[in-house]
């Protein structure tokens, strides 16, 4: 686990300019997506965390449409650029693993496309973690590539996985989990998109080791 995010981080680092000049803002954004996290995030009362921010463009949205967001990420460069762009939010370094909030502290958690390099065998592990920071009745989105089978691929900047949508649902409910809704949106000349709305159901918060 720890490894894997060394790689990861240094992976992003090294193309962290090339990154940002392409995704750093909700331009590229599609409107499927921009209405899902903007439907979902609406229903939300509380502290969001976006896991996984990048340069902070989901973030500072959730946070111009009233949401009490903050960031975080491996890799410095983008907290650096998103501390500068966007002042007035949150940005910590940090691992998903191990998130900086307190048990049943937060009422939602985006994790866009943030789990995509993580090995199947350990997604439980940052799966757990939001089930953790996520209060009773909190909510989760995940985005991610999707796919008929659950396969690594040779992503632009270190290797990934895309998961079956109902596979990758199916561990979102091992962690603790309420499936709301599920997505997959083909697109000509795009990989294929999956997303997953999920809510921790009222009850006993899960608690950290």
């Amino acid at each position: 686990m720890t490894d894997m995010s060394s790689g990861v981080a240094d992976a992003y680092s090294r193309r962290s300019a090339e990154y940002i000049d392409l995704f750093g803002s909700m331009t590229p954004v599609h409107h499927a997506d921009l209405h899902l996290v903007s439907a979902w995030a609406d229903g939300l009362s509380g502290p969001v965390i976006d896991a996984g921010c990048g340069p902070g463009q989901w973030t500072n949205y959730l946070a111009s449409r009233g949401n009490d967001a903050r960031g975080v990420d491996l890799v410095p460069a983008f907290i650096a650029r998103a501390r500068e762009e966007y002042p007035g939010i949150r940005f910590d370094v940090g691992h998903l693993h191990q998130l900086d909030a307190g048990s049943a502290s937060a009422a939602g958690v985006l994790s866009w496309y943030s789990l995509i390099h993580w090995e199947p065998n350990d997604i439980q592990t940052p799966l757990r973690e939001f089930a953790r920071v996520l209060r009773p009745g909190g909510g989760l989105v995940v985005g991610f590539f999707s796919w008929a089978a659950l396969e690594p691929f040779p992503h632009a900047v270190i290797d990934a996985y895309r998961w079956p949508v109902s596979r990758l649902a199916s561990e979102v409910e091992a962690a603790g989990f309420e499936i709301v809704e599920t997505y997959e949106r083909v697109q000509t000349g795009a990989r294929p998109q999956g997303a997953i709305v999920a809510r921790r159901p009222p009850g006993e918060p899960v608690q950290g080791p």
